[in-house]
């Protein structure tokens, strides 16, 4: 730094002089020379050079170590002391004030420049480094987040006002305590404590994040909840010379999630009272129509019965009311199966080794007969060799009549119904597949909601034959006890329905 500005302190004139001349000869500039300690303070405060080289001995009451002394007061400028006195009462002096250089007169030049050099650069990297640790310390004092520093004995160097504020310790209480001490954390379930995370860090050399269900205790008991991570301090040579931890309140996040949560929460109830007062209704439009409109018909056909004097009419009226009789019992206990099935996660099953090729004939002759009455067709495939099949016998009856009882009704004159059964085994345990399948066609618009409760499609011919709405929704409710699955899909003029099941387990 050869453009360096350097006052001169000396009170001998040939001595200042030849300072001047060897300075200017090394390439400083020499604005001042000093011959008292007073002078010396109002020329460094006049000027502001960039150092000064100071003799201890100088004339008056104030000697360069005094000087040297007030200059700090006012400046940040390095200073070598230039003497002939070694002894070690001066020597002590000097180092008080901290200088940059302590020269013994007589000196050779390339010591001169060598130690102005020295004290130039070490100044310039000082001033640099406390210009990075007020940037650093401002940083860290103005952030949100708590931050503690250690150093590799787990003892407190530092605390920004986060951290103060959070643990309830200011950084000089804190300072060279244990940070086990200072930052106690325990889990917020259990209230049992956790290790200090800096320690693993010491440890280990690696990131520890905290646990999402972390609690600080603050000195005066206060609790917070916290998260963020620890890490380790290394230096240039990536030795671990201690840990930093960064925490922040997380109070306000926690406190979001439980409204959010609440309202999810509402949001649901809302859906749910919504979908109940939908049920309600329909079930309101159903007992409006379905049940007051057989007994409404009951009520006529008595009063025609109590006109009628013909026997025939009296039973065509009595057979009528039979009818409606038998309509009126089946919505009914569809509503109670219903019921019954939907109370209940699974109903106690009686499982039972059914051999399909002989027990579906039995199934369907009931309907072999109507089909036939109908002028429509029945028809059923099974394989050869098919394996029986272990389930709930009652259940599977019941599922396998409801289907074909929809058939044989939507099915017209003319008609066809196909009953198929296969058995796949590229599933281990395998599986048995039915299939209904007849000749009427479902909009593809409406497949999605055929299975809902009191659902009929609405202006279709398909659906004019009448019906509670609830044959489907049983029939779904009891293929999940059988731990199957039922599709249903539509096109070309046929529906199909595809019913897959598995053995049930002997704990059934």
């Amino acid at each position: 730094m050869t453009d360096a500005n350097i006052l001169v302190v000396e009170d001998e004139s040939i001595v200042a002089k030849d300072l001047q001349n060897r300075l200017r000869k090394f390439g400083y500039t020499v604005p001042a020379i000093a011959s008292s300690g007073q002078e010396a303070i109002n020329k460094a405060v006049e000027i502001s050079p960039d150092l000064v080289l100071m003799d201890i001995r100088l004339k008056g009451q104030m000697d360069g170590i005094q000087a040297a002394e007030e200059i700090h007061k006012h400046l940040d400028i390095p200073i070598i002391y230039l003497t002939a006195y070694a002894d070690e009462h001066t020597l002590e002096r000097a180092k008080i004030t901290e200088p940059f250089g302590y020269l013994l007169k007589p000196f050779k030049e390339r010591e001169l420049q060598t130690n102005i050099e020295i004290a130039l650069t070490k100044h310039r990297l000082e001033k640099q480094l406390k210009t990075n640790q007020k940037c650093l310390s401002t940083l860290l004092n103005s952030i949100s987040d708590g931050v503690i520093a250690s150093d590799i004995k787990q003892l407190v160097t530092f605390m920004n006002p986060v951290a103060e504020k959070l643990t309830g310790w200011t950084q000089a209480e804190a300072s060279e305590k244990n940070i086990s001490e200072i930052f106690l954390i325990i889990d917020i379930t259990t209230r049992q404590p956790l290790e200090n995370p800096l320690k693993k860090v010491l440890q280990t050399g690696a990131i520890a994040p905290l646990s999402a269900t972390t609690i600080l205790i603050a000195k005066n008991g206060t609790e917070t909840p916290i998260d963020d991570s620890a890490a380790p301090i290394k230096d240039d040579k990536d030795n671990i010379t201690g840990a930093v931890l960064v925490f922040r309140d997380v109070t306000e996040r926690l406190q979001a999630m439980e409204a959010r949560q609440k309202q999810i929460k509402q949001e649901q109830l809302v859906a749910q009272w919504q979908q109940l007062n939908q049920l309600k209704n329909d079930f309101l439009n159903l007992v409006s129509h379905e049940l007051r409109s057989p007994l409404c018909h009951m009520k006529g056909m008595i009063q025609m019965l109590q006109m009628s004097t013909a026997i025939q009419e009296q039973k065509y009226f009595l057979n009528a009311l039979e009818a409606e009789c038998d309509r009126e019992m089946e919505l009914i206990n569809d509503l109670l199966d219903l019921q019954r099935l939907e109370n209940s996660s699974y109903l106690l099953l009686a499982p039972d080794l059914l051999l399909l090729q002989q027990w579906l004939p039995w199934v369907i002759e009931p309907f072999q007969i109507r089909t036939q009455e109908h002028q429509q067709t029945l028809q059923l495939n099974l394989p050869v060799n098919l394996p029986a099949l272990f389930s709930d016998r009652s259940n599977l009856e019941r599922i396998l009549v409801e289907l074909l009882n929809n058939a044989c009704k939507y099915t017209p004159a003319g008609g066809e119904i196909i009953l198929n059964v296969s058995h796949e085994v590229n599933e281990v345990p395998g599986k048995t597949i039915i299939t209904i399948t007849n000749s009427a066609e479902i909009p593809t618009a409406e497949l999605p909601r055929i299975f809902e409760k009191f659902y009929r499609v609405p202006d279709a011919d398909f659906w004019k034959q009448g019906g509670t709405g609830l044959g489907l929704a049983i029939v779904q409710k009891l293929v999940e006890q059988l731990r199957g699955s039922i599709q249903a899909e539509s096109n070309q003029g046929w529906t199909t329905f595809t019913l897959t099941l598995s053995d049930l387990e002997l704990t059934s």
